[in-house]
């Protein structure tokens, strides 16, 4: 590949003004022609929000605001660089912590300061010819089509040269998870072993285990990894998600401790620490936690105003009510005229009010609450949603707090981690087993609602089986099982009977809503990888 900057469009971010001078000389002198220059995060990002950059050379260090880390990430979560663009963070810091930090968030490639012209060309050149391989590839994940990402990379594993043959193999089997096909992706990974001992094939296979609820099993392959490959983080963040699936919460913070420990700077672990912390009732490394979430929010695209709830609700916990209404009233500053926050704020000063016995504050903060929450709907979080009816039982208003827990229960009964935590709710005001007999006759019903339309699919009365689904579906409008299995039925009704754009259609809208609830890649994949199949069979027919 005859690579060249010329044409390329460039973004340095550098705060220091002799090393970005430097850096754009040494652009010009390997010919490109269009450099976009940026002194801090801000700068970076409203740049890449008005132009298409195909190279972008970001500074970790960029001084106040955001760093290198939280420009990668906010670019990444608001889509303004795509998969054609190559990403490079740069750092003068070589400690453990500074470098882990970085490889985190995983730019498309690491350089440290001081680097000369061969160097950035050397990467740019290994990357781009990368991207170019994969750019089918890349392309078709970009727009959620996993079906021909599979197709692209089976055929590239056929006529790809040797170079790529182990990158291609990491791929397809990443791809085989996506579509539920576990057998193909432990061949895969046990092919590679074979011949070299490569830590993201012994993942693959702890994460295999995971998805087949093989959870010990898991968190033994998992615990093996760490121990060999420390600075591998995604072994940790795994080993603590078998942890919690088996509820082993000490274990999960004791993970997360470690973690952090190599890798402080990660505002999504330290947000896991801080919750996992406060369930097993560690305030002080909670505290901790959450002050540190406080902090690496303030510049970071994961800040969230629960950040600082959760921050007042513990110091509420330990009597610290001063400190909680102070917490809350910097949150209402950064998150002014923010229903949410506000919603988040109402509900802990009413919990604050009344352990100071101002029980006519207390009231009134939990009317706003209400107010707000009515007026939310369906757009409030089940967490908060969760401290509302908290503070209603608290508040004796049981009413309420019925109401809010009929619907949220009927929407999440096939979440056992949601039910969990209304049952710890519950226990932790003394209502222990409240909600139980309702929570096991929902599941009954959904039980019974999943049987019938089953039998009514087998039985070949596909409409019928869709119709109970459709009306189960308006008193449990997020509840996976029920979507997965309309999405079972309608592309099983597409193999039998005429197709027509409208039943497309409905399994698109209900595709969508599958991913936008959170079903597990790997059920969809399966059923996206088949519906894709029928649509290519289809298409030859006509």
């Amino acid at each position: 590949m005859n690579f060249s900057l010329t044409g390329k469009n460039i973004l340095i971010v550098e705060d220091n003004p002799v090393f970005r001078k430097a850096m754009r000389d040494m652009l010009y002198n390997l010919r490109a022609d269009t450099v976009v220059e940026a002194d801090n995060g801000i700068a970076a990002i409203n740049a890449m929000s008005k132009s298409t950059f195909d190279i972008v050379l970001c500074d970790y260090n960029l001084g106040m605001g955001k760093n290198g880390q939280q420009v990668l990430e906010e670019a990444r979560h608001r889509k303004l660089i795509d998969y054609r663009c190559v990403f490079i963070l740069i750092s003068a810091e070589q400690t453990t912590s500074a470098v882990l930090g970085v490889m985190d968030s995983k730019p498309d490639e690491y350089l440290t300061k001081p680097f000369n012209a061969q160097q950035l060309m050397s990467r740019l050149t290994r990357n781009f010819a990368r991207k170019e391989f994969m750019a089918g590839i890349d392309k078709a994940l970009a727009g959620g089509d996993l079906p021909k990402a599979i197709q692209l990379c089976d055929a590239l594993l056929l006529s790809a040269d040797k170079k790529m043959q182990l990158h291609l193999l990491k791929v397809r089997a990443e791809l085989a998870i996506s579509a539920g096909d576990f057998e193909k992706a432990r061949q895969i990974y046990h092919e590679v072993l074979l011949h070299r001992e490569l830590p993201w094939a012994r993942l693959g296979l702890g994460v295999i285990d995971f998805q087949n609820n093989n959870i010990e099993q898991a968190i033994a392959g998992f615990q093996s990894l760490v121990a060999d490959n420390p600075m591998l983080m995604e072994s940790y963040d795994w080993l603590g998600k078998a942890y919690e699936a088996l509820d082993q919460y000490n274990d999960v913070e004791s993970v997360l401790q470690q973690a952090l420990q190599l890798s402080p700077q990660s505002i999504l672990r330290q947000k896991k620490l801080a919750e996992t912390a406060d369930k097993n009732g560690n305030l002080e490394t909670a505290e901790k936690a959450y002050k540190s979430v406080v902090k690496l929010g303030k510049h970071s695209v994961h800040r969230s105003c629960s950040d600082f709830s959760g921050l007042a609700k513990l110091y509420a916990k330990t009597n610290a009510a001063d400190e909680a209404l102070k917490t809350l009233e910097e949150m209402r500053k950064e998150y002014a005229n923010h229903p949410e926050a506000e919603l988040r704020a109402s509900t802990v000063e009413a919990e604050v009010y009344k352990t100071l016995g101002n029980e006519e504050l207390s009231q009134k903060a939990l009317q706003n609450a209400l107010e707000i929450s009515g007026r939310l709907g369906n757009k409030v979080p089940r967490d908060l949603q969760l401290e509302v009816v908290k503070n209603c039982f608290l508040s004796d208003q049981h009413g309420k707090a019925e109401e809010i827990l009929y619907d949220l229960i009927h929407a999440h009964i096939d979440d056992e981690q949601f039910l969990n935590d209304l049952r710890r709710m519950q226990s932790g005001i003394g209502m222990d087993n409240h909600s139980e007999i309702l929570i096991q006759k929902t599941k009954q019903s959904l039980i019974a609602t999943n049987n019938k339309g089953v039998a009514l699919y087998k039985q070949g009365k596909f409409q019928e089986a869709l119709d109970l689904f459709e009306r189960a579906i308006l008193t449990m409008p997020d509840n996976k099982t029920i979507i997965v299995n309309m999405l079972k039925i309608m592309i099983h009704d597409l193999k039998v009977n005429e197709s027509c754009e409208e039943k497309n259609h409905r399994i698109k809208a209900l595709f969508r809503k599958a991913k936008q609830i959170g079903v597990d890649q790997h059920k969809l994949g399966i059923l996206q990888v088949e519906y894709a199949k029928l649509r290519q069979s289809q298409a030859v027919k006509s």
